[in-house]
This record gives structure tokens, sequence and C-alpha cells, in this order.
């Protein structure tokens, strides 16, 4: 019962308030009471970050992930259970469900165990695949620990992932070893933008069912770079889910070990990595808020000292067309605690659209200042030649990061009768101009040397 006295005393020093952005709520569905204490240092650690923890049992009667019609929790951890369905309130409709209510989720996989078919659904419906049969795990003869698993080699030792993709943030970078332990092993579907690879399987690893007697794999289920052992999931809404092929990694005995890798010892670093995970995924870091958002017409500011125009008006209704606009949003990155500048990662930019039916400006906003806990872009542009109703529109989505999208309407008018150029302002116009007065000024020559010309003589024929 030691582990019971170390949670309560990290439950009485931890913070009051949760350092997830979107509460503290946490649920962790756990069958056996018993297996509790093999994950206290990680239950720990969550108590200890400000996280309220609700142990429940998947059978129990009285679980609900909803009361009265809104999410009893904020966020809920799925460890394996021994057996194959997780009750009435854990189908795969009512995690969906939470989802949709901007609920996160944690789903810990483990070979030892069958899948739950509800857990299976919901996969199937993320585009997430796992092996249909119980027992297949991910092997590897090269990247193994040569001590827990010298024969079997279903221990990989794998380095933290240092980039995930050029142009997108990394939260789960780290240093040293990450221990993956009888790993259940994940594809991903191609066709969805949601989805997402935190740590992958080496090149040389693959998926094997040790009940399989042979010496060959023929048809295995994945292989290489196409398994996932890590894998997340980030709805159009923010939700996020995160799918851990391995629960040991979760457990105690992997967050200090020591392990043996090509012959070398080392010490594995999972406890800082599931704490980069569990960070990300109960929405402690990569969350995005936008703060003042202000356009204006940027036309300069009047010479004169009274003018109203002065100073322009914030947010217009209107504008007219071929007016100087200038655009400003502040941006905050949520980070454990606090919100902080926003720095978009090496050749990524928020982009503005300034759009009808189709944009007619598409603008990469470009930082302008920064505040405590903000970042200030902006960008200037001149309406289009085109009057109606138009957007300015921000769209943002990252793996990641938190969706942003923020959409301001205005109405864009023609022109009035009286701020039209005065034809003499136009230069191109002179030469019409000249023209037409010297047209006016030879009729006047013509008809003045016409009225002061004498007429002429007539002449008298004489007759006899």
């Amino acid at each position: 019962m030691r582990w019971l006295f170390s949670l309560l005393s990290l439950a009485l020093l931890g913070a009051v308030h949760a350092v997830s952005f979107t509460g503290s709520r946490l649920l962790v569905v756990l069958e056996d009471a018993k297996e509790q204490e093999k994950y206290g240092v990680f239950l720990g650690d969550l108590t200890a970050r400000g996280f309220h923890l609700t142990v429940e049992s998947p059978k129990e009667s009285s679980l609900s992930l909803f009361k009265h019609g809104e999410r009893a929790y904020d966020h809920v951890i799925l460890l394996p259970t021994k057996s194959k369905g997780l009750g009435p309130a854990l189908t795969a409709g009512n995690i969906l469900e939470f989802m949709k209510k901007e609920g996160n989720v944690l789903l810990a996989l483990s070979s030892e165990y069958a899948t739950p078919t509800a857990l299976q659904s919901l996969l199937l419906e993320l585009d997430i695949h796992i092996p249909s049969d119980k027992g297949a795990l991910v092997v590897d003869h090269f990247n193994y620990d040569s001590t827990s698993a010298e024969e079997k080699h279903d221990v990989l030792l794998l380095p933290y992932p240092k980039s995930l993709k050029p142009d997108v943030k990394n939260y789960f970078a780290g240093e040293g070893v990450i221990a993956v332990p009888r790993a259940v092993g994940q594809t991903l579907g191609n066709d969805s933008p949601l989805i997402a690879p935190v740590l992958r399987a080496p090149s040389t690893a693959y998926s094997y069912n040790p009940k399989d007697e042979a010496d060959i794999v023929e048809d295995p289920f994945a292989v290489g770079g196409q398994l996932n052992l890590v894998s997340t999931v980030q709805a159009l809404n923010s939700a996020r889910l995160t799918v851990v092929g391995s629960s040991e990694m979760l457990q105690n005995a992997w967050f200090s070990e020591k392990a043996t890798l090509a012959g070398k010892a080392v010490k594995t670093a999972n406890r800082d990595f599931v704490e980069k995970v569990s960070s990300w995924t109960f929405k402690e870091t990569g969350v995005l808020k936008v703060g003042k958002l202000v356009h204006y017409l940027d036309e300069g500011v009047s010479k004169k000292p009274n003018a109203s125009s002065a100073v322009p008006e914030n947010n217009p209704k209107i504008y007219r067309v071929k007016n100087n606009v200038a655009f400003t949003v502040e941006i905050s990155e949520y980070s454990n605690t606090h919100l902080t500048p926003f720095v978009p990662a090496t050749g990524d930019s928020v982009q503005l659209e300034f759009s009808m039916l189709s944009p007619f400006h598409r603008l990469n906003l470009k930082p302008l200042s920064q505040t405590a806990n903000s970042t200030i872009f902006g960008a200037s542009f001149k309406t289009p030649d085109q009057h109606g109703i138009f957007n300015f529109h921000i769209k943002y989505n990252r793996p990641f990061l938190t969706n942003v999208e923020e959409k301001r309407q205005v109405t864009v008018r023609h022109f009035a009768h009286d701020e039209w150029p005065r034809s003499w302002q136009i230069s191109g116009a002179w030469v019409w101009i000249g023209g037409i007065w010297v047209t006016v000024a030879g009729w006047l020559a013509f008809v003045a040397l016409w009225l002061y010309s004498a007429p002429a003589e007539k002449i008298v024929k004489k007759t006899q």
C-alpha cells in the first residue's frame, strides 16, 4: 500500500487547479483494482499535475460519461481489460459522442488481452487498424532489449522521435531511449488528415503472433514504417485521442528500467515520454487561443488635428472597393500552466483569406509584435474592385495543434457618385480634355470669323 500513500501525498501537494486547458476531471477505466499499483507512478504524476482522478471498473453500473446531457469528465484513460465487452457506458458510440463534446481519450492496448469489440469499432471509425487476432505484437531482431527479451525480441528500444514533419511543431521530442514492450502495432488510413503518427516502428520491425509456430511470417499484418506504436487523432472540434500500443509503457517497471541495446547499458526515458504524450492528449500543450481580432481602414492619419477621421474605426461593417485595409489578430499558445506567444514552426505561417465565394486575397500573416502572452500577426491589402459580401477568414489546421477558424463578415460597396476623381485629376484624360477645348475654340473662332466677315457684293447685270 506504499504506492497509495505516495499517491495521496502527491494529491495534497498538487496544484489546486488543473493545468489542462479544458478541465481537470479525469476518468481512469481499470477492470482489476489490484493492477492499479502497476500504474501508480503514472497516475501519481497526473495527480501532481492537477488532475482529479476517478478510477472506475468498466462493469460499474453507475459509470457514465455524461450527466444531464453534458460530459461528466473532461478526459478518459482506457486501460486494457480481460473482458471482450466494456459495458453499456463505454460503447463506440458513447466514446465518439464524448469526443464530439470535446472530451479527450487516452487508449492503451495490450497484446496480452484481446481488444474489446467496442474499441475495435471505435478505431475503425477513426481509420486506425489493429491486428484482429489476439496476441499479435511487434518484434524487431535488431532494436530490442537483450536483457528482458533476449529470445523473443518483443521489447523494442527506440530513440525519441526527433522530427515528425518539417513544418510541424514537435511536442514529443526528447533525449534517451523509449522501451516499447509487447506492443500492438497500428496502421493508419491514408485519406484522413486528422490522424498522425507519433512513434513509428523501425524499418526492421514487423507484426507477429507467437501462436504461429512457423519460423517465417509469410503474410504479416504490417512491417517497418507501416507500423505505428503511438498514434493520435485530433477531431475537427480539436478533441484528441491517443492510441498507445503498449500499456506496459505506462507501468512503473519501465519508467526507470535499465535495458541493454546492442551490448550497451541504457536507461529508459518512458516516464518523460509518457508525460509528453499525456500532456498533449489532455490539452496541456498544443492549444491555440485567438485573442483580439481587428480590421480597419488603413488610409493614413488625417493632417487635421481635430479631424474625426484621425483615428480609424475598428472592425467597421462596410468598406469601399479599392480601400486600403489593415488586419491584425492575437494568437496565444497554452503551455502547461499559462499562455505564451505563439510561434509557428519553421516554414509555416498563418494565412488570411479575403473571400466572397472564392478568395480574392490569400496572404501570409506576419508577426508584428509580441505581448507577454500572445503574438500579434498582421497584413495589409487593398479591397478588390468588386462589391458584395466578403469575409475575413482565418483557417489554421496543423497536426498536434488545436484548430483555429475565425470569420468576420463585411460589406464592400462601390464608389459613390461624389467619390470618383474629377476628370482634370486624371492625367490620361488631359489629351481628350484638350481636344474638347480645341474643338470649342475652333468653333468659336469659326463663328466669330463668319459673323464679322462682310458679305460679298452682288453684281447687277445690265440689260438693254
